[in-house]
């Protein structure tokens, strides 16, 4: 076995030394700013007596709903397709398998940036015949200044934090030796646990007026970043 020489990688020292003792402190910043997507979730549904039928129905439904949200134009950031189904109903009496009915769905996302035209073209949406509306799910772009702001304060406060506890000893901060991220921000879910408002809703037909627009107030969202840090500190005299 090699001795080890002066010259050999020295391991970490975790708590400094009295040369270059460390202060290892944590930095906490909460926020709550304005969403800046609005996601609303539609479903499309058809009934008939047999397959073909309840099929055109939802074809046709779906192109309507389709048209109206693309009718908004930059309103709508995002339009996708989800789920699709037809599926048999069978008769409760009798033997054999007889298909009483065909129900048939489909269920489209929409995501909007424009929240005034969210209240208006929900209120439509529920108005078609046969369509529910679910939402809206308030959040944040991945990539949404907040999440920066957060990160920034909490680097902040453990500066601050970790200058006081050096005045309190009589000395000052001479380096930083680690900044680790433990989970800078709280990242939102596909769908936000907290809706908005409007929760859902369901309707047997259109009526003649289009009703007045829904009044939805956008969510604020609560952005968390966290992180830990270590310095070194010019030797106090205790």
């Amino acid at each position: 076995m090699t001795a080890a020489t002066p010259d050999d990688p020295q391991p970490a020292v975790p708590y400094g030394t009295p040369e270059a003792p460390r202060i290892a402190v944590r930095g906490e910043a909460r926020l709550e700013v304005d969403p800046e997507i609005a996601r609303i979730g539609i479903t499309v549904a058809a009934r008939g007596r047999d397959r073909r039928s309840a099929l055109e129905d939802l074809t046709r439904r779906n192109a309507g709903v389709l048209d109206l949200v693309k009718s908004y134009g930059d309103a709508v950031e995002r339009l996708e397709t989800g789920a699709f189904s037809i599926t048999p109903e069978l008769t409760k009496h009798g033997r054999g398998e007889r298909v009483r009915t065909y129900h048939g769905s489909v269920r489209v996302t929409a995501e909007l940036t424009d929240f005034t035209a969210l209240g208006e073209l929900t209120t439509r949406l529920a108005d078609l015949e046969l369509t529910r509306v679910d939402g809206p799910w308030w959040t944040l772009r991945p990539d949404s200044p907040a999440h920066r702001e957060a990160r920034k304060k909490a680097v902040h406060e453990a500066v601050q934090r970790a200058r006081e506890y050096a005045e309190a000893l009589g000395t000052s901060l001479a380096a930083l030796v680690e900044l680790a991220d433990i989970g800078a921000e709280s990242a939102p879910p596909a769908y936000p646990q907290a809706p908005g408002r409007m929760r859902s809703a369901a309707f047997a037909g259109a009526t003649e007026d289009t009703p007045a627009p829904l009044d939805l107030e956008p969510q604020r969202q609560r952005v968390h970043a966290q992180i830990n840090a270590r310095f070194t500190m010019v030797p106090p005299r205790l």
